[in-house]
Formats: C-alpha cells, structure tokens, sequence
C-alpha cells in the first residue's frame, strides 16, 4: 500500500514538474515533509503555497481520471442530500451532488478513499461516482447545503402521523413532542449558520412560512403545513416564558440557547393576524465580537475625523439612522475604543445586546420603572464619565442627555433621524432649545448598511442607465461598468455576502453652530458641511461601487435622499 502512494504521490509530482508548476527541488523538499508528518503531498504543496488547490484539483483528476466539479456553480440535487446523512458527510468529507438512476456523484478530496467508497454504496444503496472539488472546501459546503427545509419535512411528517395515531393531547404537554422540540431546535441552528439577524414565522391561509432575514433582506427558507402552526408557536411561547393560552393579545419575551457551542440570546414578539399568530425571534449571537472601529467602513477621512470627537472629554455624539442601519454595531465600537482608559462607562440600553468588560450596563425594565429617562437620572448620580443612551425617544431623555453632555460627561446615543443634519433638528423638536442644542452636540453620524458583492462570483458587468447617471451624478465621472456578483453556491445565489455601513460624520464647527441658532433647515446644514468637507452616505456609497465593495444599485436601494 505505501508503494502505490508513493508512486502516485511521484507521478504526481512528476505531472508538476512537468508542467512547471514547482521545481524538483520544490518537490524534493515537499515529498520529504509529506512523508515525515504523514500528510498527502497535494496537501503539503497546497499548504507551502507552491500551488493553488484548483491547480491540484486539475492535475488529480489528469492523473486519477476523475471528473472535476465546481462548488461555486454546481446545482445540488435535494434528493442527493436526503441519501447521506450530515454526520457521514462530515466524516468521510463528502458532498453529495446528483443522483443518476442508481449512481450517486460526490463530490471529495480523496476520491480513491476506499472505507468511504465502501460506506457510502452501503448506506445509499448507490454506485458511487466521485469527483474532486474546484473552487471551496467541501466542509464549507456541507455547512451551506445541509438546510433545513428537508429535514423538517421529515419532523413534520412524523408529527402529522403522531397526530393520527394517538388522541389529542392537552397543552403544554403536546407541545413538548419531540418532533416539534427538534424542528425548532433545526429552523435556530439554520438561522444561526446562515447569519440571520431575524427569524419570521408566519401564518397564511393555506401554509405556514419560516423566513430569515440575512443582509437585511427577507429570504424564505421553508413552507411547512398549517397544522404544526399553533405546536411550533407554543413550543418556542414556553422557551420564552410567555403566555401559550393567550393567543389576542401581543407579547413578548426572551430566551437563550446554546447552538454549536455558542451562546445565543432570542428576543421574541407575538401578534394575531388574520391568519393566526405571527412570531419573530430576533437572533442576537454573544460570540460575535464587537468590530473595531475601523472596520465598519469609514473613509480614511471620516474615519479620523470619528476618532478624534470620541477623544472629546465631553459633549454629546449623535448617531442617526432607521432601524437595522448598523447603529447600536457603531455605538458599541465606538464604546469598545473608550474601554480602559481609567473612565466609569455607563450605559441604559433597551436591551443590553452585546455585554462589556469594564463597562457598567444598565437594562430598560418598564414593570420596575426603568425607563431611559429614569435610568439616565440614576447613571448621572453614580459618578460617570462617560455614557451610552441607547436611544432618545422622548423629551425628557433628550433634555437629561443634553445636560449630562453640557456638565462635563461624554454621551453617545442614537436617534432616528434621515441623515446626520437632521438628527440635530430632531433633537430641537424633541423641546431641546437650539442653543442648548449647539452647545452639547460635538459630532453627528448617520448610516446605513449596504450589501457586499460576493468575492467568489464578481464579475465587472455593464448595469443600467438609471444606475450609471446616479453615479455619474454622485461622482461627476462617467462609468458604467462595476463588480456584481453572478451569484454562486457561496453566496446562496445571492451575488452578496455580508454587508458594510456607508456613513457621513459631520462635526460640529462654528458655522454649523451659527446657521442651528438662526432655524436654518438640514438641508442647508447639510450644504455647508459638504461643503467644509463632509463626505455624504450617498457618495460614500458611491466610492464603494467604485471600488468593487457593493453596487450602485444597493446604494440606491438603501440611501434614499428625498431631492
């Protein structure tokens, strides 16, 4: 056995040198630590970055006559999928691909692994026919392809014969039926692998959907029958510690969950429809770690501008956007740059999302009176140096933070403003006078969040007239070729992956300050700091196209600017 690996490991080597992908000394030198960490020697030149794991898919499949299958684009029969479980897929590094009447194509890296040949004919009752993988790790494409619509299929198929064959049962006690148990457990685990921030659950007249939202955007992700409805409901009502019998009025309430060795929190809402409940989980993961600051997609100028007001020892620091544009991600790095510097960091969030060494985070609680205007009041008696409100809603909260800003405490908050000069104008509506208003806002940042193509299948492709004059009229240059992906299996044939914020940082000077206390409108604001030098959300967005980070399209689709 050891003669045929190393002779296919020489032949190997050989079609290399060959074809002058490596050296022979290359070879020499990889075949030799090969042998001593007993790794294969595809392995080893991949590893040392002799050569790319494309150039050794090719020249295995030259050599061992196997076929090749691109991962990217390669459409994965669900039938495949149901024929090897996930657990053996990891095992043995398997991706099932198709199915051929009685041979099944799968996709592994060592095609000539007799013990998985031999298991997987066993399980499937197939012919198996490999092929090596271009393009990705199949390990990464297990995690993306195992989904759960089929197997919650299976579950609810289980517990519409258990609802056959035995009596009606009284809740809870139905509910804590073990199909119902995993299918929650497997819609969590999906949402969690996919990146949801959202998991929707909503009834119709003729079928229950489970949607995520991935990137902001809504994706359905199962249909399942309206019988499991009200048990799927109930199920997650008592994780949360809400009310199963009250099904008229909203609720709320929160749970956490371990799922792959990661904590995560749920908040859940409840709401009749005309359909029956509807129910939204939002995912908030605590392993994700808080992004540095430089990381969230400043300009280089913005940037310095952002990190030269958080050096402010006091003042107030607006961040304004809708919901799901990004802001709680800035405040808290923004926070994560003030940690340790020998400062009382204080906060009143609705809720505490994220949790913070050396900061002392206070949650709102309604039923015992903490609202942010009481929990403001009590934070301003415990000494702070710097605070963290996590939104103003109210008058009484902006007039509390406006003071705290003006007596010598640093304050960042969120407000729900259309851009960075109309927060400022927002606040004044909120009963703050204007030159209270001047006097405590150092800086006003407002963004959004926009997709990112996806790395794997951007392609430079020509977009549309409506796209190419936005950008010409944002960038005074004409172009009308950018990155857009084609979509691919990494993606989930979206053309993105994962999104980045588009921002623009005003910082107040004398001459904002000046035009606030005469009434000026955000609009003129908005001019004069432009025209200082202000980068604005719909330009920032702009120079991202540009550079091959997002779309013109994306930009327009979440940077609306009325005029």
């Amino acid at each position: 056995m050891e003669r045929i690996i190393l002779r296919a490991h020489k032949k190997l080597g050989e079609i290399l040198v060959e074809s002058s992908f490596i050296t022979k000394e290359q070879l020499d030198e990889a075949l030799s630590e090969a042998k001593k960490e007993g790794k294969r020697l595809g392995e080893v030149l991949v590893e040392k970055g002799l050569i790319s794991p494309e150039t050794l898919a090719t020249v295995l499949s030259f050599q061992l006559k196997v076929p090749v299958v691109n991962l990217r684009q390669v459409k994965i029969d669900p039938e495949a999928i149901r024929l090897i479980p996930e657990d053996i897929a990891r095992k043995y590094k398997v991706l099932p691909i198709s199915v051929e009447g009685d041979t099944l194509k799968v996709a592994m890296e060592d095609p000539h692994n007799l013990e998985a040949l031999d298991a997987l004919e066993m399980i499937t009752k197939k012919k198996i026919k490999p092929a090596l993988p271009l393009y990705g790790k199949i390990e990464e494409f297990i995690e993306s392809t195992y989904r759960i619509s089929w197997k919650l299929g299976e579950e609810v198929e289980e517990k519409e014969e258990e609802k056959k064959t035995e009596p009606p049962k009284m809740e809870p006690e139905s509910i804590q039926s073990s199909p119902v148990v995993r299918a929650v457990e497997m819609i969590i685990a999906q949402a969690i692998k996919d990146r949801a921030s959202d998991i929707h659950i909503i009834p119709t007249k003729d079928e229950l959907k489970i949607l995520y939202r991935i990137d902001g955007i809504l994706h359905e992700v199962v249909k399942l029958p309206l019988g499991v409805h009200n048990a799927l409901i109930s199920r997650i009502k008592v994780m949360a510690g809400m009310n199963i019998a009250e099904k008229r009025r909203p609720q709320d309430g929160q749970f956490s969950m371990r799922v792959d060795s990661r904590d995560v929190n749920f908040r859940v809402a409840t709401i009749e429809t005309n359909h029956g409940e509807m129910m939204v989980l939002r995912v908030l993961d605590k392993s994700i770690s808080v992004l540095d600051i430089s990381e969230l997609g400043f300009q280089p100028g913005a940037l310095k501008a952002y990190e030269e007001v958080l050096r402010s020892p006091y003042g107030m620091i607006l961040v304004s956007g809708p919901t799901g544009s990004g802001k709680t991600t800035t405040l808290y790095a923004s926070l994560n740059k003030l940690v340790g510097k020998g400062k009382n960091i204080m906060t009143i969030e609705d809720p505490v999302e994220y949790q913070f060494e050396g900061v002392n985070q206070i949650q709102v609680n309604r039923q015992a009176g903490i609202t942010f205007s009481t929990g403001l009041r009590a934070i301003m008696r415990l000494d702070p140096d710097i605070i963290l409100v996590g939104e103003i809603r109210d008058a009484e909260t902006a007039d509390i933070a406006v003071q705290a800003a003006l007596t010598g405490h640093l304050v960042l908050t969120s407000i729900h403003a259309s851009d960075s000069a109309s927060a400022i104008i927002r606040l004044i509506d909120l009963g703050v006078e204007p030159f209270l208003a001047t006097s405590a806002v150092i800086c006003s940042l407002s963004q959004r969040l926009v997709r990112k193509v996806c790395p794997y299948c951007k392609t430079l492709t020509k977009v549309g007239p409506d796209e190419a004059m936005a950008y010409k009229k944002e960038m005074g240059e004409e172009r009308d070729e950018f990155y857009v992906g084609r979509g691919c299996n990494f993606c989930s044939q979206t053309g993105f992956a994962g999104r980045i914020g588009v921002f623009e940082v005003m910082v107040i000077n004398e001459k904002i300050r000046s035009l606030i206390l005469k009434g000026a409108s955000s609009s003129e604001i908005k001019d004069a700091a432009v025209k200082d030098g202000m980068i604005t959300m719909r330009r920032d967005g702009m120079m991202k196209a540009r550079d091959g980070i997002t779309t013109p399209k994306e930009v327009l689709r979440n940077v609306f600017i009325v005029g």
